[in-house]
């Protein structure tokens, strides 16, 4: 009678003992579950981690061109990169802009004069040596018609303050008989822009692309004499902005260079106009 109780109780030690065993050989043996995280980063950063990494912005390809205000990148072009490039940008700048449009507003690789020879800095103070070294040989640039607002050169940019500076500029060719004229709205009133023209002798005129269509077509400003229509291209704002890289100014700038008197005149047999980036 008193065997079978003790028998029980050996049995229930032996029985936590082995319990007990079965513990410590679970807390004993390696938890595997962690390993798996250093394979994770072998192989690449976990998800968490890669919902936090930001998205690197791509790199301008033209950024190391654009320094010291001149986008460098514009005058090593030719007349069919600068056809191109213009048809791109417009394209860019209105993703809407149907093939009939575009058509409309190109302008053909011919009617560019190649200056991409030219390697001094296309900065203010080396305009007037660019203008005589694209000029036939002899031209006087400070010569003008005698037919009141007919000027051989234009010279297009994207903003009324920069007009300005230009004309201050291109002083050097200005005379008595022959004015630098201001063609932009910056305080100038459009009738006061046709006045100008309607009594002055202009060899070179300045202005922003809509005010000289406007001018234009106005019949004030004349075109049969034009020789050469220089756009200030390579020239970039504080904000890394030049004429082609805004609609506001881009556009104005295509539907001027692309009006039918100017048509006529890229293909005249004598006297042509040509296009110049500047």
């Amino acid at each position: 009678m008193t065997e079978a109780p003790a028998q029980k109780g050996l049995s229930a030690k032996l029985d936590k003992k082995r319990k007990r065993q079965a513990d410590d050989a679970k807390q004993d043996k390696p938890d595997t579950a962690p390993a798996a995280a250093p394979a994770a980063s072998a192989d690449g950063p976990s998800k968490k981690k890669r919902k936090q990494k930001k998205k690197q912005p791509q790199e301008d390809v033209n950024a190391q061109d654009r320094k010291n205000g001149i986008d460098e990148s514009i005058g090593r072009m030719d007349g069919k990169l600068l056809a191109d490039y213009f048809a791109q940008r417009a394209q860019k700048l209105d993703k809407e802009l149907s093939a009939v449009e575009l058509n409309d507003l190109s302008v053909s690789d011919s009617t560019f004069l190649d200056t991409s020879a030219y390697t001094e800095p296309r900065t203010l103070e080396k305009l007037p040596e660019f203008l005589k070294t694209f000029s036939p040989k002899g031209a006087d640039l400070s010569k003008a018609s005698e037919q009141k607002g007919t000027p051989h050169t234009l010279v297009i940019t994207g903003a009324g303050l920069r007009a300005a500076d230009i004309v201050r500029a291109l002083r050097s060719f200005q005379t008595k008989e022959s004015i630098v004229g201001k063609l932009f709205a910056k305080h100038i009133k459009l009738d006061e822009a046709k006045q100008f023209l309607q009594r002055a002798q202009m060899g070179i005129g300045i202005g922003t692309p809509t005010r000289v269509s406007d001018l234009v077509e106005s019949g004030d400003l004349k075109l049969n004499e034009l020789q050469r229509i220089v756009i200030d291209g390579s020239h970039i704002d504080q904000k890394q902005r030049g004429i082609f890289d805004m609609k506001d100014t881009h556009f104005p700038l295509l539907k001027l260079l692309t009006r039918p008197e100017l048509r006529e005149r890229y293909t005249a047999k004598k006297n042509k106009t040509q296009i110049l980036i500047f």
